[in-house]
């Protein structure tokens, strides 16, 4: 399960790709749209700039903004950073696997699968792809 930290991590990103046009964006100002705690945003601040996400700036003017294009960032790597790994078993956190039963664990395969799978998918998604979605949406018209 995708933790909140996790969950905030991927909604402050997405907010400085929306806003990469202006110049540093200060976290009060992600924190009011996102309508998350300024607080909690500057426990993950630290984690994104570990990863090498964004560029930081001090003082009055000061703020975030992405360090890459919103194309070349993957939700899966946006929640690697915060998450860690997104094993779905214990036993897939590290590699080799350490599990003493991985030899002859009948459903070590399923768990692998699944893991593969839930990486491609979350690979296949960056800022961008997120951003044409919600302007998709923003844009929509629904006749009744």
């Amino acid at each position: 399960m995708i933790s909140t930290r996790g969950r905030y991590a991927l909604r402050l990103m997405v907010d400085l790709a929306e806003h990469q046009s202006e110049d540093f964006v200060s976290l009060k100002d992600i924190a009011a749209r996102q309508d998350i705690s300024k607080k909690y945003l500057e426990q993950i601040i630290p984690v994104l700039n570990r990863a090498g996400f964004l560029q930081t700036l001090r003082g009055t003017s000061g703020g975030y903004k992405l360090r890459r294009a919103p194309k070349d960032y993957t939700v899966g790597e946006i929640l690697r950073a915060t998450e860690g790994n997104l094993a779905p078993v214990a036993c897939l956190e590290s590699d080799p696997n350490s599990c003493p039963r991985a030899a002859e664990c009948v459903t070590l395969s399923v768990w692998k699968g699944l893991q593969e799978t839930v990486n491609a998918y979350l690979d296949g998604i960056t800022l961008e792809d997120i951003l044409s979605q919600k302007n998709y949406l923003d844009g929509a018209s629904y006749s009744i």
